[in-house]
């Protein structure tokens, strides 16, 4: 009898976006928490790096030289301008998980999401997270007590904007539990490990397959 064999795949980029207290933020702790062959995506960033901050775990931390070279270069997957510092996504780690079979998790919005289509259509599978409600979204964002009325003001004129870019995702999770939205995240998780785009030896192993099926037909 033969043994069991593995069917090598490609990883997956995994894209969630969402409005500022959709529950995006929570979503991917726990995937980070569940799916060990899940890694968080590291950006690279312009802005200083804070004391409590370990270079390559929260951040790779460059000069604003360094990132337009690496940008010039083709070197970043996306990139973006937030509040006068450079943020973006390094090509080469996240090409070698994928290579290695391994999933990377981005926590991006729209923006980024549409270039890292633009650049890897084939690998990318994306997750766009509503709230319940408007109401719903603008009470989250009062109990968490970490914004001021202004800012929440401009988180809710700015979900407007985000929530607007829907259709261009492939799954659509409405966050009203928490714990069947983070069900539904991993069955597509799973569902995607599956396709067969992903598992770069199927040929192989239905070839081998039939080949042992043949030696057992009289």
């Amino acid at each position: 009898m033969s043994a069991q064999i593995d069917i090598a795949r490609r990883g997956i980029m995994l894209v969630l976006s969402s409005p500022s207290g959709a529950g995006k933020t929570t979503l991917t702790r726990n995937l980070l928490d569940k799916e060990t062959k899940v890694a968080l995506s590291i950006s690279v960033t312009t802005r200083e790096r804070r004391s409590s901050e370990i270079e390559g775990v929260h951040y790779y931390f460059r000069t604003k030289r360094q990132f337009e070279q690496m940008r010039d270069a083709g070197e970043l997957l996306e990139w973006a301008e937030v509040h006068g510092n450079f943020y973006g996504t390094p090509r080469e780690p996240v090409e070698q998980a994928l290579v290695e079979g391994r999933d990377v998790l981005f926590d991006i919005d729209w923006q980024g999401t549409r270039q890292l289509l633009d650049k890897m259509r084939d690998d990318v599978v994306t997750v766009f997270v509503l709230p319940p409600s408007a109401d719903e979204l603008k009470a989250r964002l009062e109990r968490r007590a970490e914004d001021s009325a202004q800012v929440i003001a401009q988180r809710l004129q700015n979900a407007v904007e985000e929530i607007s870019h829907w259709r261009e995702y492939d799954y659509i999770l409405v966050n009203r539990d928490l714990d069947e939205s983070f069900a539904r995240l991993r069955a597509i998780l799973t569902a995607e490990r599956l396709k067969r785009v992903k598992m770069l030896d199927l040929e192989g192993f239905v070839n081998r397959l039939l080949a042992d099926l043949k030696k057992l037909t009289p």
